[in-house]
């Protein structure tokens, strides 16, 4: 169901004035809505301040990281789980602040810099139909697990081929919760096509953020990760170090956003979106008017 958006307090919008005419910053994102949504809001935010901003969205977790990397993207908003685990081979780290540190400190000493860690957490989940996880008892990962063992190939499972290879996806799921579909059984599609599958009953179990808002539209429910496997991953800012120390003042636009967006209004605003069907631009501009950041 549709929530309200509460906006946490009005920032007055003033020009720090730091930057000169014709400063350009290419802002990156990934191909999902939530990237798309918070790439844009970062676009609007500096050219307000008077950067030039030339966007490269649509791209999977490696290649913008690759792009991040090579300087082809100067900022992004990405995900402290994702940076550790998927980019530094770290272990997991459940916990937000300890996660933060951590990639703060291993990305430090390859030239990216994270900051404006926010309270968006946008972790992994796997999603049931809730009238058959209901029917079947199905709460848990663990409970999907013994299901699965005890009734090998009949559940099918959509996944994109990142999560169906990455080791914070479906490996390590694997591994952690003891069990395992048969190659036959994962159907991989590009994300957003998981929730049509599962709810045309193509599929009984299907990746998922946790804050994709098509999950209570759809009726599906997050099955616990009751062995807290799944990663924090956070929404923060990672720029590359020398566009940072060129452009201190940056972080400060930055925390305008961070301060104010939450999962509960990224779910809202991605409902907007993937649900409503309106314009990326459209939403993410109104956001930040009503909530005080643009003019």
């Amino acid at each position: 169901m549709k929530k309200a958006i509460g906006v946490v307090g009005l920032a007055s919008v003033a020009l720090l004035g730091a930057c000169s005419s014709g400063d350009q910053v290419t802002v990156g994102a990934k191909n999902f809505t939530e990237q798309f949504i918070l790439a844009k809001m970062t676009e609007l935010l500096l050219e307000q301040e008077g950067y030039e901003v030339e966007m490269r969205d649509n791209l999977g977790s490696t290649a913008l990281r690759q792009a991040l990397e090579n300087g082809q993207v100067d900022v992004t908003w990405d995900y402290t789980g994702t940076g550790l685990v998927t980019y530094n081979g770290e272990d997991p780290i459940a916990d937000v602040d300890e996660a933060f540190a951590r990639i703060q400190e291993v990305d430090g000493e390859q030239g990216i810099t994270w900051t404006n860690i926010s309270e968006v957490n946008n972790t992994y989940t796997l999603v049931m139909r809730e009238d058959q996880a209901n029917e079947l008892g199905i709460e848990s990962i663990s409970d999907l697990s013994d299901y699965v063992n005890d009734n090998p190939g009949e559940f099918r499972m959509a996944s994109d081929a990142e999560f169906a290879n990455r080791p914070d996806g479906l490996p390590g799921v694997y591994e952690t919760y003891g069990f395992e579909f048969g190659d036959a059984q994962v159907i991989e599609m590009n994300y957003g096509l998981n929730y049509d599958a599962i709810g045309n009953e193509e599929v009984e179990v299907a990746v998922g953020f946790s804050t994709d808002s098509r999950i209570p539209e759809l009726n599906l429910i997050n099955l616990e990760d009751d062995m807290d496997f799944f990663p924090a991953y956070s929404a923060a800012v990672s720029m590359t170090t020398e566009i940072y120390e060129e452009f201190p003042e940056m972080e400060e636009v930055f925390q305008r956003m961070a301060d104010i967006l939450d999962s509960e209004i990224m779910a809202e605003l991605n409902y907007q979106v993937d649900i409503e069907q309106r314009n990326v631009d459209e939403v993410a501009e109104e956001f930040l008017q009503e909530s005080g950041l643009l003019e």
